[in-house]
């Protein structure tokens, strides 16, 4: 296996397109789209003869664009495939529930909190819903609700219901790779608002970029795996045909169910403690 590895971060709706990681990651990181620039970014790599590694820079809510990163990768020809390898995604939900119980525990406990991301399609935001519920169920703070950037409700909505339901402070959880716009006070009766900065600094960010892309060569070099076949099932059970409950069993026939790259195992969902072992093994 060459030596050197070109690592592509491509990037969907969580990560602005992209437009969040710039500053974050190695200055030798492509960070592009999925589709036409992540083909191009691959084949300029393999002109100059490197080995390349694609991450899909997703927090677990866009199994879809693992999917499409898997499908353009497939597309890429002939000897560009064979050097061509698909990581894990950079989190899954399970992580996304771990990282936001971090964040939620430098939050007094008086504040109400307002996870915030991007929004995506309808399952993606009913994702970030049940995510929140899990920050709240293990955490300390009585009030957790949701917002969307370019989405309903929005940030500002989302302080304004804090505010009918008796919150004096509201802060602002990134559930992105950005920290969200802080809304403006509404008036001297408002709740103070306040951000909670990036929910993932950029030094834990290069660091699980890295990892995952170790882990992709290794399993490359051991079991002859580029991961593609695995990332076109990635959003197989994205819907309304996947909705049991955390916690509850998976029998789809074979014994293993599959989320496709970037699922931890054994199979689990996030516990009391399981988080907190997510945050000590990865952030």
């Amino acid at each position: 296996m060459a030596e050197r590895c070109a690592v592509i971060a491509v990037c969907g709706h969580e990560a602005g397109y992209g437009r969040a990681l710039e500053g974050l990651v190695d200055p030798g990181v492509s960070v592009v789209p999925s589709g036409r620039e992540l083909f191009r970014s691959i084949s300029a790599h393999r002109r100059r003869g490197e080995e390349t590694a694609v991450v899909p820079m997703t927090l677990g809510r866009d199994p879809e664009l693992v999917a499409d990163t898997a499908r353009t990768l497939r597309a890429v020809a002939g000897g560009d495939a064979a050097a061509t390898v698909l990581s894990e995604p950079f989190g899954t939900a399970q992580h996304l529930v771990g990282w936001l119980r971090a964040a939620a525990g430098r939050v007094p406990e008086d504040s109400a909190l307002l996870v915030t991301a991007p929004s995506g399609d309808p399952f993606e935001d009913a994702e970030l819903y049940r995510i929140a519920a899990l920050v709240r169920r293990y955490g300390r703070h009585a009030l957790v609700e949701v917002a969307f950037t370019g989405g309903d409700p929005d940030p500002a909505e989302g302080v304004r219901r804090c505010r009918l339901l008796g919150a004096e402070r509201v802060t602002l959880l990134p559930a992105g790779f950005a920290p969200p716009e802080v809304p403006e006070p509404a008036g001297p009766a408002g709740p103070v608002v306040d951000g909670a900065g990036p929910l993932v600094s950029a030094s834990a960010l290069r660091r699980v970029l890295a990892e995952r892309v170790a882990d992709a060569r290794r399993r490359l070099r051991e079991h002859g795996d580029d991961g593609i076949a695995a990332g076109l099932s990635a959003a197989e059970n994205h819907g309304h045909s996947h909705t049991h409950p955390p916690g509850g069993g998976h029998d789809h026939g074979d014994g293993h169910h599959r989320h496709g790259p970037g699922h931890p195992h054994p199979h689990q969902h996030p516990s009391a403690d399981g988080a907190g072992q997510v945050i000590r093994s990865i952030a």
